[in-house]
């Protein structure tokens, strides 16, 4: 197989597996809900209340797609996709496996937080397009949030490349055979964990859409499927990251006996379950709280944990 059909093969793989999986982690976020709040979850529609996917996506595609009449129709059209394409595009980069990676560059790293960035248009674009000042409210809590964060995840993934000497995911995951970066990077690890927590705004970081104070905040006035783009691009965003902190923190596909897909499956889908454990786990935090907390105590962290990693690895070095 030439290299070319070989990529394409893998793109489209990757497409219909995150995709699919975004579906399916609907399901798996109400069972596990349920099982941690003492009820019985999805139980009505097939086996286990698994046909609950199928029900949401004839809803979503037969729901009336209505445009309101005082929005700003092109961009409030165009905003639930760019969620939808910076999610997807920033798995081009995610080594699954040896040799199972659609773009093996040397800036990955980078391409990720650029990728990461982009994502801020589509809540602040639809909280403005959709004239609604829940809504316009909402994207700005959004893109607040999301502009501190990133400043905090980028620092974090710094410690990372210094270790591994290199922006590339392969080579950061190669670098992890002696030992696995959470151990001399548990620091980065938290920092970065928490900045994907302020980037996906799940719980307990869903100020933007806090439904108390904002009804649904930047997605207030959609419906059918630009709702569902949102929805979906969630599902997507937590696959990533939860993808991501296994490649840079967790050896990525390295493992004994299992082949190594199976074991980067194994710790995405463990980061999987922590991000939906921890909605019904954590109690939302005030908008100021969070701010405080970011640039108070998360920022002075990222930046220690940088200076402390730079120096150890200068003095190895000499």
């Amino acid at each position: 197989m030439s290299d070319v059909v070989f990529k394409l093969v893998l793109i489209a793989t990757v497409l219909l597996v995150i995709l699919h999986l975004a579906g399916f982690l609907i399901w798996v976020e109400r069972r596990l809900l349920a099982l941690l709040q003492d009820r019985l979850g999805p139980n009505r529609a097939g086996p286990l209340g698994l046909f609950i996917i199928v029900a949401d996506i004839i809803k979503i595609f037969t729901k009336e797609d209505w445009i309101p009449p005082f929005i700003d129709k092109p961009v409030f059209v165009a905003a639930p996709m760019i969620i939808m394409v910076t999610a997807l595009l920033s798995f081009a980069i995610v080594p699954f496996a040896p040799g199972a990676v659609i773009l093996d560059l040397d800036i990955g790293v980078l391409l990720f937080l650029g990728l990461s960035s982009m994502g801020i248009y589509n809540v602040i674009l639809a909280g403005w397009a959709s004239n609604n000042k829940y809504a316009l409210l909402g994207g700005l809590r959004m893109a607040a949030q999301m502009f501190s964060y990133e400043v905090f995840m980028g620092l974090s993934l710094m410690g990372v490349v210094t270790l591994a000497g290199s922006f590339n995911l392969s080579a950061i995951v190669h670098a992890q055979r002696e030992g696995w970066f959470i151990v001399p990077q548990f620091l980065g690890f938290l920092i970065f964990f928490i900045a994907a927590l302020g980037e996906t705004h799940r719980l307990p970081f869903d100020m933007p859409e806090a439904e108390s104070e904002l009804i649904a905040g930047y997605h207030t006035e959609y419906s059918s499927m630009k709702f569902g783009m949102f929805f979906v691009g969630e599902y997507i965003s937590v696959t990533l990251f939860s993808a991501l902190m296994t490649t840079f923190f967790f050896g990525g596909w390295l493992g004994p006996v299992l082949p190594p897909l199976a074991w980067f499956c194994v710790k995405t889908a463990g980061f999987i379950v922590v991000f939906i454990v921890l909605r019904a786990a954590l109690p939302r935090p005030r908008y100021d709280q969070l701010f405080a907390f970011g640039w108070k105590f998360i920022l002075p962290a990222a930046l220690l944990n940088l200076v402390v990693t730079g120096a150890l690895v200068l003095w190895k070095s000499s």
